[in-house]
């Protein structure tokens, strides 16, 4: 008889995400103080089309905490960052609860932490994107490491006039969205000096 749920015990004994991503460009690591489990992320992001190719994780957690970062792992890879759009905590913890059953509430923390953990890497990823960037003028969209200059290039020579034209043509402001904003005034002033 297994101390943990069917599902969760048959992750704990099998994850097939454990480790360190080859060529990782996206490390989150995070603890939590309820248990003192620690988890690690290693994401192979890759740059040019902004797919995950590859999730890996380590951890000091329980059974728990190793189903829930496997079940995460396996939901994002292969997936670009535009198909995780915005990566709200709670989808994202529902979709590891709808594979692994309800997590009781002594063990929500075990979800939370591998949420916060792959938004930790994400971010980390972003910061590298902003790094990175050399242009002459302000980075509008981190996700996708796309500048002001290059948006207004493309609003003047296409005639874009939603930020839905922006994202098919560049990717700006398909991933995290926080940079939607920053597009409209884009297009608000070009709408002015056209």
């Amino acid at each position: 008889m297994s101390f943990y749920p069917p599902q969760v015990s048959e992750k704990f004994h099998a994850p097939k995400n454990v480790g360190a991503a080859f060529e990782s460009n996206a490390v989150g690591a995070s603890a939590t103080f309820v248990c003192g489990a620690v988890l690690r992320f290693t994401l192979r992001i890759d740059r040019q089309t902004k797919k995950i190719q590859e999730v890996k994780f380590v951890t000091s957690g329980c059974g728990y905490l190793i189903a829930a970062a496997d079940a995460l792992a396996e939901k994002i890879a292969g997936k670009s960052l535009t198909e995780l759009h915005s990566l709200d905590k709670r989808v994202l913890e529902f979709a590891i609860e709808s594979e692994l059953g309800e997590f009781s509430e002594h063990r929500k923390h075990c979800l939370e932490l591998a949420t916060d953990t792959l938004q930790s890497a994400l971010a980390d990823f972003r910061r590298l994107q902003i790094e990175e960037f050399a242009g002459e003028k302000a980075l509008i969209c981190t996700c996708f490491g796309v500048s002001e200059e290059t948006i207004e290039n493309l609003i003047a020579e296409k005639s874009l006039a939603t930020i839905e034209e922006v994202t098919d043509i560049c990717s700006a402001g398909g991933g995290c969205g926080s940079c939607q904003p920053l597009i409209q005034e884009i297009l608000d002033t070009a709408a002015h000096i056209i």
